[in-house]
């Protein structure tokens, strides 16, 4: 076997393969610097990293701002969704705007979603703020469990699923309007509506409540949508999925740890975000919350450490999972002043209303409004303040739930040279380090 070996070497070393290399021993202990050579070649892996994880979201959010700008044009409708926890915060003025200017004239409409996690007194103020800019639409989302590949039961297998999940409201008063738009187009063409809004809102919520049935992927987490999707609600309205608005990097700290941003592209920490995010809210509200209510939830939630000693990075990611989805109960304060942005004039807000019926748009929430039913809790027992038991959507209290200060509008990209701002951000982690 010896001479074998030899011969393999020297025609491998004829044909030019190298033998196989020596394994690295690393830094020897009798080096003298070997303490400073192990910290720079951590630090040197540590910024490989995290250069892989910018240029990835880099390179995804780029296509998602060209996906919504596409969206933009291609549309008839542009429907934008707004968190009822938030409205104001989920408005974008970039994409308001550019729908307003453009050439084809195109219709504006705000969808409130998600209002049964928000006290019915906080509804009715957000829909006459909102009301006053733009024609505004009511709306709970219902989480469809039929896909397309389900079929049809039918007879005695049929099951009435009268959840608070599996309800939806505000479909018929959005679904009428989109159909009496598009039967005022030509009748060969199909009308266009686009929705778009920033991440974790509902649009595609929205959109499988309007089809009922299970046609969008969604989800907790961010960017569930990666791409745009034509789906047809009815023969004559077609709606088109989009990814998230991409939030600008010049938005202050707090506007981007309230939709839980800088978290989720490692920018900062899950600490540091719920202290922004507490310092917004109530402080009424956070003192209620003992340390024994904390480790109590720990405890419970298997978040203890050895020695009772509560994981504090696992407690605050899965707080920023409860604030993006609907465990934690929490609403903005109004504006008591109405003002309208630069780019709206009486003239475009009456022009966005014409080719509506109003009397239909102000009917249907007027009753959904009526169909809220508030939830009290006393001694540990839920008294509802109404006698209907079925197709109720329930609201929280406006005591048990927390308020916080809005931040304003978030202002978003449509141009992907805009993103290139968000480097010297990134900049300060190495720095650091």
């Amino acid at each position: 076997f010896g001479n074998i070996n030899r011969k393999l070497r020297k025609e491998a070393k004829k044909k030019g393969i190298s033998r196989k290399p020596k394994k690295d021993i690393g830094v020897p202990n009798s080096a003298p610097f070997k303490e400073e050579a192990l910290r720079e070649a951590e630090l040197q892996n540590h910024i490989f990293s995290i250069l892989l994880i910018h240029c990835t979201v880099n390179n995804w959010t780029s296509q998602m701002a060209c996906t919504l700008v596409q969206v933009i044009e291609e549309s008839d409708v542009i429907v934008e969704v707004l968190d009822a926890r938030d409205p104001l915060g989920c408005c974008c003025p970039q994409p308001e705007e550019t729908v307003l200017k453009h050439e084809g004239k195109k219709k504006l409409l705000f969808i409130l979603n998600k209002i049964d996690l928000v006290p019915k007194e906080n509804v009715e103020k957000w829909f006459r703020y909102l009301e006053a800019e733009c024609p505004t639409f009511l709306f709970k989302a219902s989480m469809q469990k039929r896909n397309l590949m389900t079929p049809y039961t039918q007879g005695i297998n049929a099951v009435l699923d009268h959840s608070r999940a599996a309800s939806c409201f505000g479909r018929d008063c959005l679904l009428q309007t989109l159909t009496d738009l598009a039967d005022k187009k030509d009748a060969e063409t199909m009308l266009k509506v686009g929705v778009v809004c920033f991440p974790n809102v509902g649009k595609s919520s929205i959109i499988n409540s309007l089809k009922e049935i299970r046609v969008c992927h969604v989800g907790v987490q961010r960017g569930v949508t990666r791409c745009k999707q034509e789906l047809h609600i009815t023969k004559r309205v077609k709606m088109i999925d989009s990814p998230g608005i991409v939030a600008a990097p010049s938005n202050p700290g707090v506007a981007m740890a309230l939709r839980s941003l800088q978290v989720e592209e490692k920018e900062e920490s899950p600490l540091e975000a719920v202290r922004t995010l507490l310092k917004q809210c109530n402080q009424q509200h956070v003192r209620n919350i003992t340390a024994h209510d904390i480790k109590t939830g720990d405890l419970k939630r298997g978040f203890l450490q050895k020695g009772g000693v509560p994981n504090t990075e696992l407690a605050a990611m899965t707080f920023l999972s409860d604030w993006t989805g609907p465990k934690l109960s929490y609403h903005s304060r109004a504006p008591e002043h109405q003002g309208l942005p630069s780019y709206l004039t009486d003239a475009i807000v009456t022009e966005l209303r014409s080719d509506l019926n109003l009397d239909i748009v102000r009917k249907g929430n007027e009753n959904f409004i009526e169909q809220i039913r508030t939830v009290l809790i006393f001694c540990g027992l839920e008294i509802k303040q109404s006698v209907h038991v079925f197709r109720c959507a329930i609201s929280p209290n406006l005591a048990s739930s927390i308020s916080f200060n809005s931040r304003g509008p978030t202002t978003g990209v449509l141009n992907v040279s805009e993103l290139s701002t968000g480097f010297p951000r990134f900049l300060k982690v190495l720095e650091s380090t």
